[in-house]
């Protein structure tokens, strides 16, 4: 029996030293790198983004809030569900705070759902959708260096004002290209040109011939590849094959970055004008960082590698100025705190998550212009930040079009409504919540902070809704047959009752509305509110 005893002892206190380890390796910083390192993509962030972390997390000291910061990586090969799946395991088993990067917006997209999912925080710098801080926003995502509707303003505003009035485009077959033509489009318009047609090549295509004979026979004045890395380098390759811009048409590669460039070689870019965020011949500052960068990679660094060092170290800024990892916290600051380093000196964060610094209009140099390696760019024109992206509340981002509110909608047979759980003595009127049963909005502090009532606080249509209350499960709410509400709560529910508003329709009487209640757990109508 003292045996057994004992043996009960020993395991109860060796189960109390794993709990009691288990906050302490909670504590560190862990970064994910999620990329394409292998594909068609892995020159335009890959392994160099990974190495441009590295010196972020350097240039910090190493720590956050007295623990070591830690590094992963992985290949995503630009697929979305291998690319979930790795932020999953990385979240849930590895305990990975951030992830960045995100090379290809079908993949970025895609994590971003996870991540707001974990609660946890993901800075897009790779792939470029507008989507990632506008429809498809997250309370815990950001977007760093630039993105489709930025590029659109820089090239395309630009070749507009030149004479280029008539455009078509050579798109990548997925979210990133269809979002680039989009937003390109509309600048093109908005500017006066005019769209003649658009054709879409599958990711990683090595022949483009079909598609440049199309651009060719459109007689388009400028031929917008909506694609990037190894894409749009075989796309320009085989247009001057072709004889596309000795026939007097322009090409325009509305992604491109110094990667590229140096891929295609001058003879090949030269005349190329394009927009970036970054060049790392802009002043003392992005020379100095490119130095280094160059000595660890062999490389000058892209916007994209350069942005994932801002990311990194904006990342790690926030933690601190929080003074813990949670996400909440750190969302803040990051929104916050102005973006100051070696890619920009006057960054901001807007409540979308986007963050906002000017671009460059370029153009490449000809070879005899080039007085050195990597000396590729003449620059154009600035763009400032504010010109190039939209504001929050214009971004299309659900979340950020009333801040500090939660957007409500009448309840429909569709389900659209926000499920409330509410004790029958609540008095609306009281707690200021007459907004519950009209086409207003709903306070979210007067909401959390009533005795009475909780709010799960989700818009059923996938707009996000920042804080920290689980979302509850949906539920179809269907129009009550007359008398099923009178025969659930008794002989009350005959008169009005019978009429609640389950799909949202006002009750019938001077001085009443109603609205549609349900309870999470209970396919249950819980109570029409009289508002006198």
């Amino acid at each position: 029996m003292a045996i057994k005893k004992l043996a009960v002892l020993s395991a109860a206190v060796a189960a109390g030293a794993l709990l009691t380890a288990a906050p302490a390796l909670a504590q560190a910083v862990k970064i994910g790198i999620l990329n394409d390192q292998s594909g068609v993509y892995a020159d335009y962030g890959g392994k160099s983004s990974i190495e441009a972390a590295k010196m972020a997390i350097e240039d910090f000291g190493g720590e956050v809030l007295g623990h070591k910061v830690e590094l992963v990586a992985a290949d995503h090969q630009n697929k979305p569900d291998l690319a979930v799946s790795i932020a999953r395991r990385w979240y849930d088993t590895e305990g990975v705070d951030m992830i960045t990067e995100l090379t290809t917006s079908s993949v970025a997209l895609a994590v971003q759902d996870l991540t707001k999912e974990k609660k946890k925080i993901d800075i897009v710098v790779g792939a470029a959708s507008s989507a990632l801080t506008g429809a498809s926003c997250s309370p815990y995502g950001f977007h760093w260096a630039f993105d489709t509707h930025a590029l659109a303003v820089g090239t395309g505003s630009a070749l507009v004002k030149a004479g280029g009035d008539t455009w078509f485009f050579l798109t990548a077959d997925y979210a990133f290209g269809h979002a680039l033509e989009k937003d390109t489009g509309d600048v093109v318009k908005a500017s006066g040109g005019k769209v003649l047609g658009a054709v879409r090549h599958p990711l990683n295509t090595s022949d483009f011939s079909s598609f440049l004979l199309q651009a060719q026979s459109s007689k388009a004045k400028v031929v917008g590849l909506a694609n990037a890395g190894a894409d749009t380098i075989n796309a320009v390759k085989q247009a001057a094959e072709f004889g596309i811009v000795a026939g007097g048409q322009k090409v325009a590669g509305l992604l491109l970055t110094a990667s590229e460039v140096h891929g295609l070689g001058l003879k090949a870019a030269q005349g190329l004008v394009l927009t970036e965020s970054f060049y790392w011949d802009l002043n003392d500052k992005t020379r100095a960082f490119a130095e280094r960068f160059y000595k660890r990679t062999g490389r000058m660094p892209s916007m994209v590698q350069a942005g994932t060092y801002s990311a990194t170290l904006s990342y790690l800024k926030a933690v601190k100025a929080a003074g813990t990892k949670n996400s909440d916290a750190v969302v803040r600051k990051l929104r916050e705190m102005p973006v100051n380093d070696a890619f920009t000196s006057k960054g901001k964060v807007l409540a979308n998550g986007r963050m906002v610094s000017d671009l460059y209009l370029f153009e490449v140099k000809k070879p005899e212009e080039s007085k050195r390696a990597w000396d590729y760019y003449k620059v154009l024109a600035t763009v400032p930040g504010d010109k190039a992206y939209p504001t929050a509340d214009k971004s299309g981002c659900p979340f950020t079009k009333e801040p500090g509110t939660v957007p409500m909608q009448r309840a429909r047979p569709s389900g659209r409504a926000l499920c409330v759980s509410i004790a029958r003595h609540l008095q609306i009127a009281d707690a200021g919540m007459a907004a519950v049963a009209g086409d207003r909005s709903l306070p979210v502090g007067k909401a959390r902070g009533h005795p009475a009532m909780r709010v799960e606080r989700r818009a059923i249509d996938g707009e996000p809704v920042p804080g920290d209350v689980e979302p509850p499960p949906r539920r179809q709410l269907s129009r009550a047959d007359p008398g099923e509400a009178g025969r659930r709560h008794g002989d009350r529910g005959r008169g009005e009752l019978d009429r609640a508003a389950v799909a949202g329709d006002p009750v019938a009487g001077e001085g009443v509305r109603a609205v549609a209640l349900a309870q999470p757990e209970q396919h249950d109508l819980l109570a029409a509110v009289e508002m006198q």
